[in-house]
């Protein structure tokens, strides 16, 4: 089978047109010497050196066990994980598509059959895991089994997906399996979003005494939770990708070296890289501006300064991500819920969030309108656009008002389900106030979010803003049942300061819309939704994906905002080898230092 790809939008326009018009704003320009003398270009490379590489803001990578517990899905978890596990197969550019078909696979292409109900896979020859034995087929085996009687804890899981629709996997040879699908799917579907997941795990390493999936599941999953142990802890040394824990403190810090015995294409040329935490942008920044960091980045609120970073040795260079970007609904929230169950409602809230002026005002063109579940090329118009005066009609035609001559906060004046009125579980004098979790960090987030509470305020919705640091707000908008305590403890959640759903190759849904799907934070569901994202999973068609975006637009389980490029990054000049990668995937193996003279090769 050839390699499947799948069209990624085009570059990020506005990012560049403000960096080619910036000037440099006059007192707190970046301080110091010029980091090094060598240019964006040429110089010879040298072998090993220390790397250091910004997080984002407020982010502290806590997983490190490649199978994820639900609230720890975060990117810069998985990011780490596949630079010691490989996955059987890794997305990456390809011109301005992505492709599966990348030499870091651990895994030969895919070989489909028996009416697309069969695939064969052979792992490449040649891999060992830290300790010297092999990785095989069976270790591909293990993971599948931990999945398969674990499934529920697993945050990958949803309902009729991995592992359910493996009816069995059969390993045929030492390094060759044999999968069996419950029914014939779409290759391009399945390759570029169900074997991603596949991972060899050492079975000789961490279950030697051949324990049952449950309880050795249990013993792993213990392991997983001891931050403070990850690199001390003998289980995590056993790792056949190109790099091996050195440090991992608590307060989120990593350090990777060099897998002496990695076998893969792509071997590290650094000694070290050190992924560095921070608790905000603007401290990043202070550093950054020091020379204490070789690859970090600037909020778009300090862009103008990007002409002075050029001068210091540094190369800005945007990072898009292939990403929608969106504040989570809690569907499920006691006393919010049946509010935002209501369509005219998020109707209503959707008109009221100026995505157009965000993006140009407050992200400084480094943000452009979410329109909807997949890349805005895949969409033909914004269904729901900035509209107080509509937002207002609606809220009026079914049965809200202020009382009293203050101006103040809507309520519910016509209780009932009928035309008209506010809706199913609404009572009489409910106050239209919702309660919003959002993550810390970010100056531009938090000035979007208070922009959201004024237009909302303006239309008499009352809108109350806690923050918190990203971990926290992921482990806490979980999918929930409305008896359950955690499901009281958010109504609309937002961690999407660098994009809050990043695509695996192919956009479609399964994984985020489908009715109890794993990153259906919200619990939405909504039976069409479900039968359009099949028909995404069993055919070919491009309409599929088209059908399946208008709806989901329309219905709005979630309410659109900017989608934030990853990261406008500024890299020191002498520190090449860097292809950010839209998935936000890290290759840092590939990454050198260069020296005055001679060419880079």
């Amino acid at each position: 089978m050839g390699p499947r790809t799948t069209r990624i939008r085009g570059p990020l326009r506005a990012v560049g047109a403000v960096l080619l018009t910036l000037v440099v704003l006059a007192g707190c320009a970046p301080k110091g010497d010029r980091v090094t003398d060598v240019g964006a270009t040429g110089g010879s490379r040298v072998e090993g050196g220390t790397a250091t590489m910004a997080l984002p803001p407020a982010a502290t990578p806590h997983w490190i066990f490649p199978i994820a517990a639900p609230g720890y899905l975060a990117t810069y978890n998985s990011a780490i994980q596949d630079l010691l596990f490989l996955p059987l197969y890794t997305p990456e550019p390809k011109g301005d598509a992505l492709t599966m078909d990348s030499p870091r696979n651990l895994a030969r292409q895919p070989r489909y059959s028996d009416g697309n109900k069969t695939v064969t896979i052979t792992l490449k020859p040649g891999y060992e895991w830290s300790d010297g034995k092999p990785v095989t087929a069976r270790d591909v085996a293990f993971w599948f089994e931990l999945i398969k009687h674990n499934k529920k804890e697993w945050a990958g899981y949803s309902p009729g997906l991995m592992p359910d629709d493996v009816e069995r996997f059969e390993v045929t040879g030492e390094r060759t399996f044999r999968l069996r699908l419950s029914r014939a799917y779409n290759p391009a579907w399945f390759t570029a979003n169900e074997l991603p997941h596949f991972t060899a795990l050492p079975e000789h390493a961490w279950n030697p005494a051949e324990e049952g999936p449950k309880k050795v599941f249990a013993r792993l999953m213990g392991h997983a939770k001891k931050l403070s142990t990850f690199a001390t802890d003998p289980l995590w040394k056993t790792v056949n990708g190109p790099w091996t824990i050195e440090k991992w403190n608590t307060s989120g810090q990593v350090s990777l070296v060099p897998n002496k015995k990695y076998r893969g294409p792509d071997k590290p040329h650094l000694d070290r890289v050190v992924l560095k935490p921070f608790t905000t942008a603007d401290s990043e920044f202070n550093v950054l501006r020091a020379g204490g960091v070789d690859y970090g980045y600037i909020p778009p609120s300090v862009m103008a300064q990007a002409a002075t970073f050029k001068k210091l040795g540094y190369r800005i260079d945007p990072w898009e991500g292939w990403a929608i970007t969106y504040l989570v609904l809690n569907f499920q929230h006691p006393t919010a819920g049946p509010m935002l169950r209501q369509t005219y409602l998020r109707q209503a809230l959707q008109h009221l969030i100026d995505q157009e002026s965000i993006s140009r005002v407050i992200w400084h063109g480094s943000a452009e309108p979410t329109l909807g579940p997949v890349p805005a090329s895949l969409m033909d118009r914004n269904p729901y656009p900035y509209d107080p005066k509509k937002a207002a009609r609606l809220l009026a035609r079914h049965g809200w008002a202020r009382q009293g001559h203050d101006g103040g906060t809507l309520r519910c004046v016509r209780p009932g389900e009928g035309p008209g009125e506010c809706g199913k579980g609404i009572a009489r004098g409910r106050e239209l106030r919702l309660e919003l979790l959002t993550q810390s960090g970010s100056t531009e987030t938090s000035n979007t979010m208070q922009e959201i509470k004024s237009s909302f305020g303006r239309a008499g919705v009352a809108l109350d803003i806690r923050q918190q640091p990203l971990n926290t707000v992921l482990g806490t908008t979980v999918p929930c049942k409305t008896t359950e305590p955690v499901c009281s403890a958010w109504q609309i959640g937002f961690f999407g300061t660098q994009g809050s759903w990043y695509f695996p190759v192919n956009p479609s849904g399964e994984q985020l819309f489908a009715t109890g799907a794993p990153s259906n934070m919200g619990n939405w569901s909504d039976p069409t939704t479900d039968r359009l994202i099949k028909a995404t999973e069993f055919s070919d068609d491009p309409g599929a994906m088209r059908d399946y975006g208008r709806r989901v637009a329309a219905q709005l389980p979630v309410l659109w905002t900017p989608n934030p490029a990853y990261q406008v990054s500024v890299i020191r000049n002498d520190l090449r080898g860097i292809d950010q990668n839209p998935t936000l995937s890290l290759a840092p193996q590939d990454w050198y230092f260069v020296k005055k003279g001679g060419r880079d090769t």
